[in-house]
């Protein structure tokens, strides 16, 4: 069953499509990633997927149902989001702040704790929002994201404030919720974070999804047909696979002459790169 369904969405702003042409499906449990420049689209797809936006053409479904419904209160309930603007009150605590997300659910006081240890600040309850760093904002709206343990989860670079500690935490948190049957859809710049959660990525460029596929898939789909040989002497070749090559090989293998042997495969980065022109910032 699919969770999201994007058919030619269209979203302009004035005389420009942020969105041009857009389709695509994600079924329930998958992590789906979703990559572009700034800039790109990528909120803009998020908002429009919860209600926040009109698309100018073409049409979204969220739960089997029309993405303009998401702002319905049940709907409401189904769904988590963390985005740059997700809101949190400055001058309450983290723990005044998670309560109020707690009585908006009907949750019970347990959720707070669990909620707490998710992003690894059980400790840090008692701070005010206005004395947190950035990257513990970042934390404590992944928390009010994810208190009622939701159905669906947007997320929109969760940890791009992060220490590599922290992230490790998080993502390790983020597929528990997977596994327990969270649907997961991606915003990040971090090719490392993609290729380590999702079942699925997208990359989008000027509007229109470029690519879709496993990291897997994609990155022996754009893998270059070379072999890369080091030999013990510190010499290095990149041959073409072919017959000759194979003996080749052979021979240096039969005289243990090979320190290493790899294929050329491309990282997710060097595909973003190919498809968008454009690094990742």
């Amino acid at each position: 069953m699919a969770v999201i369904e994007v058919e030619h969405i269209r979203k302009r702003f004035g005389n420009k499509d942020a969105l041009a042409d857009v389709s695509f499906s994600i079924p329930k449990g998958e992590i789906f990633g979703f990559l572009g420049p700034s800039g790109s689209g990528k909120t803009t797809l998020i908002k429009l997927l919860t209600a926040q936006l009109d698309p100018t053409s073409g049409q979204a479904s969220v739960f089997n149902e029309p993405a303009e419904m998401m702002h319905r209160s049940p709907q409401k309930m189904r769904f988590g989001i963390l985005t740059d603007n997700s809101g949190l009150y400055e001058r309450l605590t983290i723990e005044e702040n998670l309560e109020l997300f707690r009585q908006l659910y009907d949750l019970p006081k347990s959720s707070i704790d669990k909620v707490l240890q998710f992003v690894n600040l059980s400790g840090e309850r008692k701070k005010k929002v206005n004395l947190l760093s950035k990257g513990m904002r970042q934390r404590v709206m992944l928390a009010c994201a994810i208190i009622h343990e939701p159905e669906l989860l947007f997320l929109d670079e969760p940890t791009s404030a992060l220490d590599p500690v922290n992230s490790a935490h998080i993502y390790k948190g983020l597929r528990r919720l997977n596994e327990n049957g969270t649907t997961i859809f991606l915003t990040t710049h971090d090719m490392a974070e993609a290729e380590l959660l999702c079942n699925r990525v997208a990359i989008l460029y000027q509007g229109q999804i470029q690519t879709i596929g496993s990291p897997k898939e994609l990155k022996k789909q754009h893998r270059e047909n070379v072999v890369c040989v080091e030999l013990i002497s510190g010499e290095a070749y990149e041959l073409p696979i072919n017959n000759g090559t194979v003996d080749q090989i052979a021979d240096w293998m039969k005289k243990g002459l090979i320190d290493t042997l790899e294929t050329k495969e491309p990282s997710l980065g060097d595909i973003f790169i190919k498809m968008t022109g454009s690094e990742l910032r």
